[in-house]
């Protein structure tokens, strides 16, 4: 298997309002005529949205569930500014900000925000890291 992910699908409660939150609320663009699920090119990969129950039925899993699921998206910052301009955003996108940006322990800046459904999103400034012009995100050599 390459080391790559291609995509992400949030399985959400309500696909018109997770839409309205995603492109009216934070600006993404759907980049797909299909009803049922939404697709956001997010740089080098995708972002879906699908209907909570038709993403569990897909994988054969219970939709019920809820509380914190042990994974976060992360959106990487040009500077500490950008990441209090964008938790600003989603706050009034109607995100709940369970974590307002601070200085982290690693030596850059981040805060937390959770979309309508719950998931959990970093807003994050990392100093050592490179954001290329596309949002791609470079690691330091080792």
């Amino acid at each position: 298997m390459e080391q790559r992910l291609s995509l992400v699908t949030l399985g959400v409660a309500d696909l018109t309002r997770a839409r309205r939150f995603y492109e009216d609320g934070l600006g993404w663009a759907k980049n797909n005529a299909e009803p049922e699920v939404a697709f956001y090119q997010a740089g080098g990969m995708i972002v879906a949205l699908w209907a909570r129950k038709d993403l569990a039925g897909d994988a054969k899993l219970s939709p019920d569930g809820s509380g914190f699921r042990g994974i976060a998206l992360a959106y990487n910052a040009r500077s500490r500014g950008e990441v209090d301009a964008v938790l600003a955003e989603a706050a009034r996108a109607g995100a709940a900000i369970p974590k307002v940006a601070e200085d982290t322990p690693w030596g850059g800046y981040a805060g937390y925000f959770t979309d309508p459904d719950g998931h959990l999103w970093e807003v994050a400034h990392n100093p050592f890291w490179t954001i290329e012009a596309d949002g791609s995100v470079t690691l330091p050599k080792a």
